[in-house]
């Protein structure tokens, strides 16, 4: 077996091994020591839904060094959670999502601090991409550089029809470190994210979604928060089915991308056989038989 099915087969017991007890939050609650990053657990009708905002509006939420740090511990959390079936990711901060990277606070890092910085960047970017869960991205505002390489890194994206985005790092005379020049390429084509990329185009959230950039694209309503509730309703399309089935097909199928077919099809072999022994899948074919809706739980 190679390392990649060795790895997909660790991480599907992974996902379905039984996790923390989920808390229940109805408000938004900090993490770190200030607000820059809440997460607001849903309830009601919504529960299932996890919601992270991000707050650093005097600094349009762009990454700093405590960001960064906080925001790693709340994917920790959730990432263990297993009360959360989907995770939202918006903005708190009016008419912007990200601004990318602290560029005053990288002003002032030597050579080896902004090469630090930019590594740890990158691995919460992975962190998201590597939720079990399914996460999809609110772009209610603009997205830049870093803040559009952190929705690539999510699932499923929503915006706003007016929302502005790019990698526009080339201006600066630098790239996208943070995974923007392998995410781009792989969601839209090579010949085309080297287009964005070299021209570090911005465009709005209509053209992201000729493109094929995001899934859905909104008018923008009075609060300003179309995107989010876009994101919301798909949301609630996903809350009804089995958890360890959605996880499982999320595994399959962003593994298989990583490989030739036929390694694909051994993945999703792994991936169906963890679903096989679950209490859910059982559930699921119970209710069928009676003619009523599934309860899942996730075992």
């Amino acid at each position: 077996m190679s390392m990649l099915m060795q790895g997909a087969s660790r991480l599907a017991r992974q996902c379905i091994r039984p996790l923390i007890a989920a808390r229940n939050f109805a408000a938004a609650a900090p993490y770190g020591d200030g607000n820059e990053v809440l997460v607001e657990r849903l309830d009601g009708p919504q529960t299932g839904i996890s919601v992270i905002g991000l707050n650093r509006p005097a600094a349009k939420n762009s990454f700093s060094r405590g960001m960064v740090e906080t925001f790693t511990d709340v994917l920790d959390d959730i990432k263990k959670d297993n009360g959360s079936r989907v995770v939202v990711l918006r903005s708190l901060t009016p008419g912007i999502f990200c601004a990318g990277a602290d560029l005053k606070e990288r002003k002032g890092m030597t050579p080896e601090e902004a090469t630090e910085f930019v590594k740890e960047l990158r691995a919460l970017l992975i962190a998201i991409e590597q939720l079990p869960m399914p996460v999809i991205a609110a772009l209610d505002g603009a997205a830049l550089g870093g803040g559009l390489e952190m929705a690539l890194a999510c699932d499923i994206r929503t915006a706003a029809s007016n929302t502005k985005m790019g990698l526009v790092e080339t201006r600066l005379a630098i790239i996208p470190g943070a995974g923007g020049t392998q995410r781009l390429p792989r969601i839209l084509s090579p010949a085309l994210a080297k287009e964005l990329i070299f021209t570090a185009r911005v465009f709005d959230g209509a053209e992201a979604k000729d493109l094929g950039l995001v899934n859905h694209v909104v008018q923008q309503n009075e609060s300003k928060d179309a995107a989010y509730q876009q994101a919301l309703k798909l949301a609630e399309e996903i809350l009804p089915n089995g958890p360890v089935g959605v996880r499982m097909a999320k595994l399959a199928i962003d593994k298989g991308m990583q490989v030739d077919l036929a390694t694909g099809y051994s993945i999703e072999e792994i991936c169906y056989s963890q679903v096989i022994p679950t209490k859910d899948r059982l559930e699921g074919l119970a209710a069928f038989a009676e003619k009523r809706k599934p309860v899942y739980k996730g075992e």
